[in-house]
């Protein structure tokens, strides 16, 4: 009895195991700013481990006001401009509700990219300019109807 209580004793003390954190790749040099212009728009997902048009992936996004800061998030890939992949931000965050319409948010449904299978939104009013090295994962490919819906609502917002 007193071997049981000496072992549950020092195993009550045990400090927990430390969480190991994950430092997401970033972007090798200074971040140029967001994508301004016409989009070639073009759907190529092809499950191969580097990030395509059409697929939702995982990287390094920087912060609009800070672009020094960012965090690792999801993003539908639309494009290319030179190096550069271009993307869209997710968020399972309900933008764009019954009780309030707005145009810089789209329903795009559920998906593997979100563990959860939280309903998402892609964010239209801004295009991400991506390192494809800095790309964690690929998370899933949208279906061809979902990018076409993406496609048109980009081109209607910033009148393609």
């Amino acid at each position: 009895m007193g071997l049981v209580f000496l072992v549950g004793y020092l195993l009550s003390r045990r400090k927990p195991a430390r969480r190991r954190t994950y430092a997401p790749p970033r972007p090798h040099g200074p971040y140029p700013g967001d994508f301004r212009g016409t989009v070639a728009l073009e759907y190529s997902p092809n499950p191969n481990g580097k990030a395509d048009p059409g697929e939702v992936v995982w990287t390094w996004v920087a912060f609009q006001e800070d672009p020094s800061k960012g965090k690792d998030r999801p993003v539908l890939i639309i494009g290319r401009d030179g190096t550069w992949l271009l993307g869209l931000m997710l968020t399972s965050k309900d933008h764009n509700n019954q009780s309030r319409h707005n145009a810089n948010w789209l329903d795009i449904g559920t998906g593997a990219w979100d563990r959860h299978r939280r309903p998402s939104e892609v964010r239209l009013d801004r295009i991400i300019r991506i390192d494809p090295r800095a790309v964690r994962r690929e998370g899933a490919t949208v279906p061809r109807s979902t990018f076409d819906a993406v496609a048109r609502s980009l081109s209607s917002l910033h009148h393609w």
